[in-house]
């Protein structure tokens, strides 16, 4: 044993290598009784522990001994007459420091003994019953390892991420770029195209005009492609600002942008007083606007029904908007929501698959969740989650 001013250094040489220990066990003893302390050091070398000790007895030593060597345990007596040595788990917090603390001491009550491990200890041991010292050791050990594995996972977790996101906005930015810089030559293309058609049609042979009608219609499609590929990445590169917003005035907006097609086939749509949610109001109407127009889209024989509602559950509103169209097979309920993805042929229905995209977009940039739920008869409906507005908004406010 060697002693350089108040610290006092132990070393012993077997090793713990079979429990997952430190090779050498760094100990930082607080304590005001060294005999004590020795005892402490002998049960934990005669379980095999390799020992490197020091010893302090006030707060200032404690706290410039945990900077200049940081130990892997801190054993810590409980009362050593000017502080308790339970106050030594401050001191690691205020230093950022996850060091077990076992709290060794003489005497301590089942009251003590429930308020130090509140605080943050990792166990106590009476000094009568130092034989399950280093089992409690052992345990320290392993749970700090556990915590630090979880600080790591979470770590990893979130550098992955931030990486994907970084990936997602690259990837927007580039479809955004692509996509506008498309435009104005295949806006040549498709004009030119036309022109042909139209000048010669006729002129040429039966052969020319069929190739020259392919031409036009290839480009038209390419330009409706290229518009819808800017919108989904729009949906993705707009700031999603929410604010109180009364979904009255939302479906309102929605229905007035599609009059016409409501108008024409005499659609009926039906929705009874809905919540305030918070929202961004455009993009909600975008939501609203392409669930209609896909129950006007996919409508069948019957005369058009759709019915909006809206139910509380818990902080959020579950919102419905239910058709008595042609209806979706279960196996193709995630598939809808896949960009470009379609269920017909075009000739069957006008479009390109990218309503149903943007909506599932929209609402997960919101927090919620949108999915197709089962029916028991004919029809589809879509379901989706909003967070409710602030308690004390008024149903008829608006953003």
């Amino acid at each position: 044993m060697t002693k350089t001013g108040d610290t006092v250094a132990h070393e012993t040489e077997s090793t713990d290598s079979n429990q997952g220990t430190p090779q050498t066990l760094r100990v930082l003893q607080i304590e005001d009784n060294l005999l004590d302390g020795e005892l402490v050091l002998h049960e934990l070398r005669r379980e095999g522990f390799q020992v490197a000790a020091e010893v302090v007895q006030t707060p200032a030593e404690f706290r410039q001994r945990i900077r200049d060597n940081t130990p892997d345990v801190v054993l810590a007596d409980y009362n050593l007459g000017q502080w308790k040595g339970v106050e030594a788990l401050e001191i690691l917090r205020n230093e950022g420091l996850d060091i077990p603390v076992i709290v060794v001491s003489g005497a301590l009550g089942d009251v003590k003994a429930v308020e130090c491990i509140k605080q943050g200890a990792t166990d106590y041991v009476l000094k009568d019953s130092l034989a399950r010292l280093p089992t409690a050791v052992r345990r320290a050990l392993r749970d700090k390892r556990l915590r630090e594995q979880r600080r790591q996972s979470e770590a990893d977790l979130a550098r992955k991420i931030l990486e994907l996101a970084r990936s997602n906005q690259a990837l927007e930015q580039f479809a955004y770029v692509a996509s506008h810089d498309l435009q104005e030559p295949l806006r040549m293309v498709a004009t030119y195209s036309q022109l042909l058609a139209e000048r010669y049609h006729g002129k040429l042979d039966e052969q020319a005009d069929k190739y020259i009608h392919y031409a036009v219609d290839g480009a038209t499609r390419m330009q409706t492609l290229i518009q819808d590929l800017l919108a989904f990445s729009r949906a993705g590169r707009q700031g999603t600002s929410l604010a109180s917003t009364d979904c009255n005035w939302v479906v309102e907006q929605a229905l007035m942008n599609l009059a016409a097609a409501i108008q024409e086939i005499s659609a009926v749509v039906k929705y009874d007083r809905l919540p305030v949610v918070k929202a961004n109001r455009s993009q909600l109407t975008q939501v609203f606007q392409n669930l209609i127009g896909n129950a006007i889209k996919f409508r069948g024989t019957r005369t058009p029904l759709i019915q909006i509602g809206a139910k509380s559950q818990g902080d959020e509103w579950v919102f419905s908007v239910a058709d008595n169209g042609i209806g979706i097979t279960s196996q193709n309920y995630e598939l809808i929501f896949e960009v470009f993805k379609r269920l017909h042929t075009r000739t069957e229905y006008p479009g390109n698959g990218i309503g149903l995209s943007i909506c599932r977009k929209i609402i997960e940039q919101h927090g919620g969740r949108i999915w197709v739920a089962d029916q028991d008869t004919s029809g589809t409906t879509f379901r989706f989650t909003l967070q409710a507005a602030e308690a004390g908004v008024p149903a008829g406010t608006t953003s």
